[in-house]
């Protein structure tokens, strides 16, 4: 199955570190931060894992919660779980999904044969409250994930919808965003009075 940007994200019934979830029901009104690994109790994931925990409170401060998924049994994530701490220095909280069967696995499209048959790439899914895919990631299983750019394409995401701007390359918040073309001139300047800058007709930056 493929998942495209838009699409409602599948909705499922798992056990997971914290407790049976149907997902849809646990995202809530917030929003998700949901990412598969290849397998317990191995390196690259044991440090992501880690980032996670260690950056709940930034999580937290979006509304986002956090949830991993690995191709294994609750019972081998919490014995993982518990190295994850020792070796990151953390506390990890959040739900880790069991997907002995691959079935969740499959149905986000996280298994690339040509990496594995049975081990998840290390994909990415931003679901909104809406139960919205809004934007997805795959890295491949050597690499691990870059978690400022994460936190930053929430914020970017985020901001879009509460200021309905666009945000520009390696945009950070506190810098300059961009007034999208559908908006007119006239409509620009009643939303943005304190001014704004046209570098072309169709390029028209603006400080929030």
């Amino acid at each position: 199955m493929s998942l495209r940007i838009g699409d409602t994200a599948p909705d499922f019934h798992a056990d997971t570190t914290t407790g049976p979830i149907q997902f849809h029901d646990w995202i809530g009104a917030d929003w998700a931060f949901f990412f598969s690994h290849p397998a317990d109790f191995t390196p690259v994931c044991t440090t992501e894992m880690g980032r996670t925990a260690q950056l709940a409170e930034q999580f937290a401060a979006r509304g986002v919660k956090p949830i991993g998924l690995s191709t294994d049994t609750v019972a081998e994530h919490v014995k993982w779980i518990a190295d994850v701490n020792d070796t990151q220095n953390t506390n990890l909280v959040f739900p880790i999904v069991a997907d002995a069967d691959l079935g969740i696995a499959k149905l986000y499209d996280m298994i690339h044969p040509s990496e594995s048959e049975t081990a998840a790439v290390r994909s990415v899914f931003i679901i909104d409250p809406n139960k919205k895919i809004r934007l997805t990631m795959t890295y491949p299983m050597s690499v691990g994930r870059n978690f400022d750019e994460i936190l930053r394409v929430i914020d970017a995401l985020q901001t879009s919808d509460t200021r309905h701007i666009a945000t520009p390359a390696d945009w950070v918040p506190g810098q300059d965003v961009i007034i999208p073309p559908s908006i007119s001139d006239a409509d620009a300047k009643a939303a943005f009075p304190q001014g704004f800058r046209t570098i072309r007709p169709y390029l028209r930056t603006v400080k929030l």
